[in-house]
C-alpha cells in the first residue's frame, strides 16, 4: 500500500488523474520521491557524465547476472552432457570457454541497450539505478552495445557457424527487444524468456548430447523468466503506463495479468509432466515433481502481493529459485 492507500490496483485507477507526457514527475507520489527524481537529472549535467565508469559499466551490465549465464553453461557441461569425460575435461575446456564468454559479452550488449532505451522509464521505476546519461554517456553506451555484441557474434563464428547463427539472431532479438518488443503486452516477456532457455540449451547445441534433462532445464529457465518478466512488468506499472509502454499489466490489469501467470505455471507444469510421460524416467520424473514446491510458493505469494515492494520480492524469489534449479543439476 502507498501512503494514499492504494496498492498497485488502486494506482491504475489514480494514474488518470494527470497528464504523463507533462513530466517524468507523477503528483501522486509524496513529494520527496519527486525532489530526489529532480535531483538524479539535475545532477546529471554532461561536466558529471564520464566517458568510463567502471562501476557505472558493472552496475549496467548485470555482473552477477552474468555469472549466473557462466555458472549455468558450466554447469550443463559438468553434469548433463553426456560425453563420458570427468568435470576437469571441462573446466579446461577452451570451446566451452569461448562459447560462455560470448554468451556473457552478448548478454552484457542486451543489459546495456536496454537501459539506453529505458532511461526515462527507470527514472520513474528505479531512479537510483540510472547509468545512461548519468554516470555513462549515451554515446559511450552505444559503443560498448556494438563492441560487445560484434565480439560475441565473431566468437561463437569461430566455433561453428551454427553457434554464430545464433549468437547473432540473439544480438538481434536483444535490440528489437529493447526498441520495441518490451513495449508490447507478452511478446517482449516471451522474447526475454526463449533467449534464457536457449542460453541453457547452447550448451547442448554446441555439445550434441542429446540429454532431454537439458531440454527440461531449459523449459525451467525459459517458464521462471517468463514469470519473472511479467512480475516485473507489474511491479514497473507507473513508469511503463506513463511512457505508452503496453505491457500486459497496463493493457489487461493487474488481476488479469495475476491470472495468466497462474496459467502459465499450470501449462509449464503439465508440460513437464506429459514429457514424463512421454519419456517415463526417474530422473525427469523427480524434476517434474520438484516443480510442485516452487510453483506453489510463487503462486501463492503471488496471489497476495499488492505494492511494489511485493512484486519486487517476488521477482527476486523467482531469480532465487531459477538459481536453486541450476544448482539442483548436480543431481541429475
Amino acid at each position: 500500500m502507498n501512503q494514499f492507500g492504494l496498492g498497485i490496483e488502486g494506482l491504475c485507477s489514480t494514474r488518470a488523474q494527470y497528464n504523463p507526457s507533462v513530466s517524468f514527475v507523477n503528483p501522486c507520489e509524496p513529494l520527496y520521491l519527486c525532489q530526489k527524481k529532480l535531483d538524479l537529472v539535475a545532477n546529471s549535467s554532461p561536466s558529471n557524465i564520464r566517458n568510463f565508469s567502471l562501476s557505472g559499466f558493472i552496475q549496467i551490465t548485470r555482473l552477477w547476472n552474468l555469472l549466473i549465464i557462466v555458472l549455468t553453461q558450466y554447469f550443463v557441461a559438468f553434469f548433463l552432457v553426456e560425453s563420458g569425460e570427468g568435470t576437469l575435461y571441462f573446466l579446461l575446456h577452451p570451446k566451452l570457454f569461448i562459447l560462455s564468454l560470448s554468451s556473457v559479452l552478448i548478454a552484457a550488449a542486451g543489459y546495456i541497450i536496454n537501459d539506453y532505451y529505458d532511461v526515462k522509464i527507470d527514472l520513474i521505476n528505479k531512479p537510483e539505478r540510472v547509468v545512461v546519461g548519468r554516470v555513462l554517456k549515451r554515446r559511450v553506451a552505444m559503443a560498448s552495445h556494438v563492441v560487445l555484441s560484434s565480439i560475441g557474434v565473431l566468437l561463437g563464428l569461430s566455433l561453428s557457424l551454427k553457434i554464430g547463427a545464433i549468437n547473432l539472431l540473439t544480438v538481434g532479438l536483444l535490440w528489437l527487444y529493447s526498441n520495441q518488443l518490451k513495449r508490447m503486452p507478452f511478446v517482449g516477456n516471451f522474447a526475454v524468456a526463449v533467449l534464457t532457455g536457449l542460453a541453457v540449451y547452447i550448451v547442448d547445441v554446441f555439445f550434441n548430447s542429446g540429454n532431454l534433462m537439458i531440454v527440461a532445464f531449459s523449459a525451467f529457465a525459459f517458464s521462471f523468466t517468463l514469470i519473472r518478466e511479467i512480475v516485473k512488468d507489474i511491479e514497473d506499472l507507473q513508469g511503463d503506463s506513463t511512457f505508452g509502454c503496453r505491457t500486459l499489466p497496463v493493457v489487461y490489469g493487474v488481476r488479469r495479468t495475476k491470472t495468466l501467470v497462474y496459467l502459465f505455471s499450470l501449462l509449464f507444469l503439465g508440460g513437464m509432466c506429459f514429457l514424463t510421460y512421454l519419456f517415463v524416467g526417474t530422473e525427469l520424473m523427480v524434476f517434474c515433481v520438484g516443480l510442485v514446491v516452487p510453483l506453489g510458493f510463487i503462486t501463492a505469494k503471488l496471489k497476495r502481493a499488492d505494492t511494489v515492494k511485493h512484486f519486487n520480492q517476488l521477482s527476486n524469489y523467482c531469480k532465487v529459485i531459477m538459481l536453486l534449479g541450476i544448482l539442483s543439476m548436480a543431481f541429475f
